[in-house]
């Protein structure tokens, strides 16, 4: 126990130490302070460099090969093509690298927390065999935390987009029946709407203004967007442009469908939530029920009365 608790306080003690001296050395002046090369960069205008920031001092081959192949290590780490398409449809600009990156980093935060938590148990005198794999555990649910609060961002998103489907499609169809092209009824849209959708709206908007025919906007941004009644509303609306159908009438129909569908939804949201609510009724208000029912004759049979 006394050798537990001095290896517990010996761990604590040299890491508020280093944490010290670290945070210390970040203050220097001569290493805090940013180099010459970053203070000119932004006053050298180069033209085989667009965004004007040419280092004065490239990077080395041999980094260079050492962070494509650490980029390359760490992009492997799963499924790159899943990860780049959640965070796609989550609407997060982060590549997949640095999502790599940031669960890695988490895991290092949960590594140190589980470490900080068994020495604080060890040196509350309450060590448990347990308390060993803290550390471990902690740092393996760090990682997949973050995977979660991914997967939750693209379903929230998803189905805030899933809302705005039927009032994008009737304001199209709106300005389509009004006398506008599509690809100037698609910038209203973009330039009048708020939300999700209207911002892939307004992408699928710039790449037909930069050389990228309409089919193949509405494509991309079926594919970046990722729900059903978009998907199909795009499709039926690329088939309409190649036959010559009218498109106001497409879009509606669309529209009606897609309130449809998220009437279904609601509907089956609805039944789920039906489910949930059973279970305070069932664990919480029927056993008090039964225990205001039960409990004053066994008192009164304790009594003798």
């Amino acid at each position: 126990m006394i050798d537990l608790t001095d290896a517990a306080t010996a761990v604590l003690l040299g890491g508020s130490l280093a944490t010290g001296l670290l945070l210390a050395a970040t203050r220097v002046p001569r290493w805090s302070a940013p180099t010459l090369s970053r203070r000119i960069a932004p006053y050298l205008r180069d033209i085989a460099d667009p965004r004007g920031l040419t280092p004065l001092h490239p990077v080395a081959p041999g980094a260079r090969a050492w962070r494509r192949r650490r980029d390359e290590v760490i992009g492997r780490l799963g499924d790159p093509d899943a990860t780049r398409r959640d965070l796609e449809r989550a609407g997060w600009s982060v590549s997949v690298v640095g999502f790599r990156a940031r669960q890695l980093a988490a895991g290092l935060v949960g590594l140190l927390s589980g470490g900080l938590g068994a020495v604080a148990v060890v040196l509350l005198g309450r060590p448990a065999p347990a308390t060993a794999v803290l550390p471990v555990v902690s740092a393996l649910c760090a990682p997949m935390i973050v995977r979660l609060v991914l997967a939750s961002a693209v379903r929230r998103r998803s189905r805030r987009m899933r809302e705005d489907v039927p009032l994008v499609l009737e304001f199209l169809a709106l300005c389509l029946a009004a006398g506008e092209s599509l690809t100037d009824a698609l910038r209203r849209v973009g330039d009048m709407g708020a939300g999700d959708l209207t911002d892939h709206v307004r992408t699928a908007v710039l790449a037909v203004r930069t050389g990228s025919s309409l089919a193949q906007a509405l494509t991309e941004m079926a594919r970046t967007v990722d729900v059903p009644s978009v998907t199909r509303a795009v499709d039926h609306l690329i088939a309409a442009i190649d036959r010559g159908a009218p498109l106001a009438h497409v879009l509606q129909s669309q529209a009606t469908d897609a309130r449809d569908d998220a009437r279904r939804g609601l509907i089956e949201q609805a039944g789920r939530k039906e489910i949930l609510m059973l279970l305070p009724l069932v664990f919480l208000v029927l056993p008090l029920s039964v225990l205001f029912a039960v409990f004053p004759g066994i008192v009164m049979l304790r009594l003798g009365l």
